[in-house]
């Protein structure tokens, strides 16, 4: 899931700036102490969560019906966060005296396991059940101790409560803020058993269903119907299970966590989980100042534009003087620059910026439905170019001086993209700027490199830091993905022998066509890398 930039705050990283420390790997004592256990199928545990491994796993799986194993890398820095908040979550659960428990496996030093559960970015967590481990389910609740507290809850217990009559159901739907009801005329039929699925998904919400008679002509219903009760906003809203089709359970979560969001949400520290867990394809941002009751009034036209995009535009209102702050750097802003708005495309985090004559509903709407359609150019960020940017070994680009020299036809170039806070960055910087003066005098070779969350190319998206691209002499706009060990010696064979080495030809891309690598795989490899 994207950010709006480098999902600072989401996690106060996850969400959109994500501080990835790097760690290096154990010493040979721990390696010794691996292969120690390895000789028994003895479970030992560590803060509460099972340590697992090829000789013990099997009998981890046959005593714990549900068994969450996290498979992680001691270099990590997403697992390195995570570690607190699994060890607590698995001490919750241990003490319930459930048959849930947590499990985890150091993926680097258990490479056959790592295999078999085809396990390619870490942490990467998986849920087995009743000893099976040929179809393990992905995790998918929010990682931290409380999600996955409820996320193994819900599959441990009861998904849903029986509503029975008129006042148990009241009191169900005041209990909370939010609440889903399924009214369900055969609780064993195929409907029914779909919501259940869905109750194992939506983990925040509480969950119940009825069957009575009495409960469909209290709440005027005639049908199959799931209901979602809510404390803001239209306070209830309906979704009748389709006679033929029946109930698709993707379709219906979807639905759920939209309707489960206020129409226009404020971002805050907490709030940002909901935001962009929700995976609504386009965020507008209203960026004010809650202190100028001004800027304050606009929130009207701003609420009133939200409703015909419900499900396809999330509208969120930004306040620069609260915990919007932190948000601000990522779209080249400062407090002087509200009121102002942006929509941001999620997919491939492009920003698209409304010219500030008006803030009326009219006009929103007409902004937003003319992105929608294609019919407006992602505003695009760009720093100035530093004083003798094109006379260093290392070439500065930015938005504004890429295209000339990228694709210049002349040469072959080869690009770093990086993210200034990124530990992997960092760790590679020597060896980029040794490779710079190892080409400084080559004609036809350029080393360059570009900040690439403070400069956005249109044809070009950066998921992950950092990331190497090469971009071969001659015509057609050719682009190489750089996917191998990140070394000098490495890099001038790759240089040398035209953008390719021998062990690992690369794929041709254009920048159309490019996304960029997500997945964390080794240190010191092109997978190593910091994830927007």
């Amino acid at each position: 899931m994207q950010g709006w930039g480098t999902r600072l705050v989401w996690l106060l990283t996850l969400a959109w700036l994500c501080l990835v420390l790097g760690a290096e790997g154990e010493d040979g004592e721990v390696v010794v102490e691996k292969e120690d256990e390895e000789l028994s199928d003895e479970l030992g545990e560590e803060d509460g969560v099972l340590v697992l491994h090829e000789h013990n796993f099997a009998r981890a799986l046959s005593e714990h019906g549900l068994l969450l194993v996290e498979f992680y890398a001691p270099w990590c820095g997403h697992c390195q966060r995570l570690a607190p908040a699994f060890a607590q979550a698995a001490t919750t659960l241990k003490n319930e005296s459930s048959l849930a428990r947590l499990g985890k496996v150091d993926a680097m030093a258990q490479g056959a396991l790592a295999s078999e559960f085809g396990i390619t970015s870490y942490p990467t967590l998986k849920l087995f059940r009743d000893g099976n481990r040929t179809h393990p389910l992905a995790y998918t609740g929010r990682m931290d101790a409380e999600g996955i507290v409820r996320w193994m809850q819900r599959r441990a217990g009861p998904r849903a409560t029986l509503l029975q009559d008129p006042d148990t159901a009241a009191a169900f739907i005041s209990s909370q803020d939010l609440v889903v009801i399924g009214f369900f005329k055969d609780l064993q039929g195929q409907a029914a058993q779909a919501f259940y699925e869905v109750a194992g998904e939506v983990v925040d919400v509480p969950f119940g269903v009825a069957e009575a008679a009495e409960l469909f002509q209290v709440y005027g219903l005639s049908a199959d119907t799931v209901c979602l009760f809510k404390k803001f906003d239209e306070g209830r809203t309906d979704f009748p299970v389709d006679p033929a089709q029946g109930l698709d359970v993707a379709e219906l979560t979807q639905l759920l966590r939209v309707h489960s969001l206020e129409l226009v949400m404020e971002f805050t520290n907490e709030t940002a989980t909901q935001i962009f867990g929700a995976k609504i394809p386009h965020h507008m941002l209203l960026f004010l100042n809650k202190s100028s009751p001004v800027q304050l009034a606009l929130r009207d036209g701003f609420r009133a534009a939200a409703g015909a995009f419900r499900g396809k535009v999330l509208f969120v209102v930004v306040d620069v003087t609260g915990d919007g702050a932190h948000v601000l750097p990522f779209f080249a802003m400062t407090p002087a620059d509200t009121p102002t708005l942006r929509l941001v495309k999620m997919e491939n985090n492009r920003k698209y910026r409304m010219d500030q004559d008006t803030f009326s509903e009219a006009a929103i709407r007409t902004f937003v439905q003319a992105v929608l359609d294609g019919k407006v150019k992602p505003h695009l960020l760009s720093a100035e170019p530093p004083e003798g940017w094109d006379t260093r070994p290392v070439k500065v680009l930015v938005g504004k001086t890429f295209e000339q020299v990228a694709f210049d036809e002349t040469k072959n170039v080869f690009v770093k993209f990086y993210a200034p806070w990124c530990s992997h960055c960092q760790a590679m910087a020597a060896a980029w700027e040794e490779l710079g003066e190892r080409y400084k005098d080559h004609k036809d070779i350029v080393i360059a490199e570009l900040d690439a969350t403070a400069n956005e190319l249109e044809n070009i998206t950066i998921n992950g830091f950092p990331t190497l691209h090469y971009f071969p002499a001659g015509p057609g706009r050719k682009m190489v993905e750089y996917k191998s060990t990140r070394d000098v010696e490495t890099f001038s064979k790759f240089l040398e022998n035209g953008g390719t080495l021998p062990e690992e030809p690369p794929v041709p891309q254009t920048p159309e066509n490019s996304t960029g690598s997500e997945e964390p795989s080794s240190l010191g490899t092109a997978e190593s890398r910091d994830e927007l």
